[in-house]
């Protein structure tokens, strides 16, 4: 906290205003941001003039961050929605290093701490007016940004008690709110950034244009693992507007990789001078890479050992009887994460000075000094870095990942103007990280009696931390290739899962859900096979697996009531259950299909069950849970990402379609928030769609699908 000297030096100033946030060693406030500690991580700003403006620090990206956030700390400061300015944050150092949205972890990683923020402000506030009164505290409330005395009519706005105020020491512990007494948490409330969007205001990095840009587009190697040989830039630089041909170099986790960017006035001089550009690649043999020779590959590798993830009980030890005995082996295919908004950004480089615009995930690790941070790869100091952080048009899991601003700002070296690099989106989709495919292996086993009492899962794929970063050791697990797998809450004595490491050239990334979206999909639809082998209907065979209280369950005996699961169908009509339990949460579907009269599969309904434990907005909720089940149906049933002769064979949406709004089914959505442990909502509803359907298309037909994507016309 400044000192009593200090903030009375400073009153005087015309931009007197009071920061409220936190340090590593708790609360505290200042008057002036240049006078805080170094770890003082500021949230709220009051002005004396009545202002009020709260910070976000998670990037927004379509999953409501920039009102939740806010929202948490505006409950408890008992302020509205309306009353306050939300500011999105841009890496700065004064809000610490947490500016980053992924792992659904905005709010589950960060419920009760924002809402101490705001509770500790609100109470420092009510204190002031308490000593401006000479009363008692506990005859002061706050409310709508004011400070009311029970005692008369008095009042104070939060702005005129920031002298006052910025004298005191905000508590470590403040009192939260009851539920009860909550007005904007768990309200359906409309969110600030959504009259920008439709309206068209809201700015994404695509969209940013400043004095003096250039444009720039890459020419990369068609082949993955090529590498730039020569180039002849003769025609290029003919092209009216061209101004400049440079190397363009990138870095994507452990690949490095160089190509040739055509510098022009516009976009689309740089585009036209790029077509005639000459340029000789060393393919180094990746010309011959086949994605189906690779799957042969991992098909055989099934038949090693693995490195045990989990083992509990003995499955070795058990004598299991042929008949008692299923062995499945399922196949996930890559997909590109396909962000509507093209990767883009604009960097500046002046002297030893750095300006960016762009849409990240993650402010932190563009302006911070850590190890892996972008200060690394560039060359240039963390402090001398200036981060403009926009609205992103979709992440996704894409723009955790920093190659594109790398590769930007090595361009933006070689020219003295700010220079725009973007991609097409034939670029963005065949340059850039992919979910990896998976395949898995597993097997179960009944005793006489038909109890389950083995189960393994093995996993079978390329690692994503080898890919990230070359210190992996592949004689381990890599945690994020057997995610959830075995964490399921089912009670089964015996389990063991493990993973086979897979050596892969092509730079694979998190995708939402991450690996959630692959291993689900085996886990849940064998657990079906198992149910189906002993002749028990799939959701009671779960349930019986689940005689301990546990979320699962409460979420599985919600998603059967809300499903009517025991009511029969009409002929003609089939349906299927799944859940999953994974870092980012849980949640449970039931997948309702029918047969068209083409004999087509119809899918006609989706019954979701999410379990968060506290809800901020329940509109918002639903939204993301649609939209992940959009995403996961698009993964299900459209193509995924091939490789034939090194190259990605899809380029744009003609050839790796998403789902369009006549696909999608009726979806409804229930929310489990009845205290407990805080879940994240923006990935959990993606995992458990794929076997649902897959397990709803074998009740209507017999015919098991044991690999994505899937034709539902061929049925």
């Amino acid at each position: 906290m400044v000192s009593r000297r200090q903030f009375i030096k400073n009153t005087g100033k015309a931009s007197l205003a009071l920061w409220l946030g936190a340090t590593s060693n708790g609360f505290t406030n200042t008057a002036f941001i240049i006078d805080a500690p170094s770890n003082f991580t500021p949230f709220i700003k009051i002005e004396k003039s009545g202002k009020i403006t709260i910070f976000n620090t998670k990037p927004e990206m379509g999953q409501g961050t920039f009102q939740s956030i806010p929202a948490l700390i505006a409950e408890e400061l008992e302020v509205s929605l309306d009353e306050i300015t939300i500011v999105q944050t841009s890496g700065e150092k004064q809000f610490g290093s947490g500016q980053a949205a992924g792992g659904s972890s905005s709010i589950r990683g960060n419920y009760n701490e924002y809402r101490k923020i705001g509770a500790a402000a609100k109470e420092m506030l009510i204190k002031a007016a308490s000593i401006k009164w000479g009363i008692g505290i506990e005859s002061c409330y706050a409310e709508n940004g004011k400070v009311y005395s029970s005692k008369s009519d008095k009042s104070f706005s939060y702005g005129e008690l920031i002298e006052e105020a910025s004298k005191l020491e905000l508590p470590k512990e403040p009192k939260l709110k009851n539920k009860s007494d909550f007005k904007i948490i768990g309200k359906s409330i409309q969110r600030p950034d959504i009259p920008l969007k439709v309206s068209g205001k809201a700015e994404y990095g695509i969209d940013v244009e400043l004095p003096n840009m250039v444009y720039a587009t890459v020419y990369r190697s068609p082949v993955i693992g090529g590498t730039l040989k020569s180039f002849d830039a003769a025609a290029t630089l003919k092209v009216p507007g061209v101004i400049k041909v440079v190397e363009a170099k990138r870095i994507v986790g452990k690949y490095n990789y160089s190509g040739v960017a055509v510098i022009a006035q516009s976009y689309w001089s740089a585009l036209q001078g790029r077509k005639v550009l000459k340029v000789e690649w060393d393919t180094h043999g990746y010309e011959n890479f086949n994605l189906s020779d690779y799957e042969n590959k991992l098909r055989n590798l099934s038949k090693e050992a693995g490195v045990i993830d989990k083992n509990i009980g003995n499955v070795e030890s058990i004598k299991i009887e042929p008949e008692n005995a299923i062995e499945s082996f399922y196949e996930t295919p890559m997909v590109a994460h396909h962000t509507l908004e093209p990767m883009n950004c604009i960097a500046h480089v002046n002297g030893d000075m750095l300006e960016i615009w762009t849409s990240t995930q993650v402010p932190s690790a563009i302006t911070g000094s850590g190890p892996n941070d972008l200060h690394s790869q560039i060359g240039i100091k963390p402090e001398n870095i200036k981060l403009h952080s926009k609205f992103i048009g979709g992440g996704f899991g894409r723009r955790l990942y920093t190659d594109y601003v790398i590769e930007a700002v090595n361009i933006a070296k070689q020219i003295a103007q700010p220079v725009k690099v973007i991609w097409s989106r034939e670029d963005t989709t065949q340059h850039s990280a992919l979910r990896p495919m998976t395949f898995s292996q597993l097997k179960g086993g009944f005793s006489k009696e038909g109890e389950l009492i083995s189960f393994q899962h093995k996993v079978i794929s390329p690692s994503y931390f080898d890919s990230v970063g070359s210190s992996f050791d592949k004689s381990k697990v890599d945690a994020i290739m057997v995610e959830g797998i075995g964490e399921q809450a089912y009670e089964i004595p015996n389990i063991k899962t493990s993973y086979v490491y897979a050596d892969f050239h092509v730079p694979v990334a998190a995708w939402r859900s991450v690996t959630s979206s692959t291993v689900a999909f085996a886990h849940e639809c064998f657990v079906d096979e198992l149910a189906h082998k002993i002749n028990k209907d799939p959701f009671d065979f779960r349930l019986q697996m689940l005689s301990k209280e546990s979320d699962t369950k409460r979420v599985l005996l919600k998603l059967k009531e809300v499903s009517n699961w025991d009511k029969s169908l009409p002929k003609g009509k089939g349906r299927g259950v799944a859940q999953w339990g994974f870092f980012a949460g849980l949640c449970a579907h039931v997948v309702e299909v029918s047969i068209a009269e083409d004999n087509s599969i119809k899918i006609d309904k989706v019954i979701a069950v999410i379990d968060l434990g506290e809800v901020v907005n329940p509109d918002n909720v639903k939204n993301q849970v649609e939209g992940a089940i959009v995403m996961a149906l698009t993964a299900a049933i459209k193509p995924g990402i091939t490789i034939e002769n090194g190259k990605i064979k899809q380029s744009n949406f003609n050839d790796s379609p998403l789902i369009r709004i006549h696909e999608t089914p009726e979806i409804e959505v229930h929310i489990l928030a009845d205290g407990g442990k805080i879940k994240g909502v923006g990935e959990p509803g993606l995992p458990p769609f794929a076997p649902a359907l897959a397990n709803a298309i074998f009740s209507i037909t017999g015919k098991r699908i044991r690999k994505m994507p899937f034709d539902l016309n061929l049925f």
